[in-house]
């Protein structure tokens, strides 16, 4: 699904007089945008009945240049870590 059809979606979802899909994609990415806010200032973001997303840590590590061959250092970084409810989870 994209970012337009997300936008799409929730305006046939929601029965607001007035709301127009451009105040809907406004709300749209406040609402991402608190979301990442919160997972990059507490480390998690907990949606009930959705899931859990968490900041996990990966450590440094050799991989290989796949044109060479070659061993190369990747270093250590950060990402995004999803961890869906049982409720999402018996859905799929």
């Amino acid at each position: 699904m994209t970012k337009s059809e997300l936008i799409n979606a929730v305006h046939e979802n929601i029965n607001l007089d007035g709301m127009t899909k451009r105040a809907i994609g406004e709300l749209v990415e406040a609402l991402f945008a608190t979301i990442q806010n919160s997972i990059a200032d507490e480390g998690r973001f907990a949606f009930p009945g959705f899931g859990t997303f968490t900041v996990k840590e990966r450590a440094a590590r050799t991989g290989r240049n796949p044109r060479t061959g070659q061993a190369i250092k990747i270093a250590a970084s950060k990402t995004v870590n999803f961890k869906p409810a049982p409720t999402f989870k018996d859905a799929l």
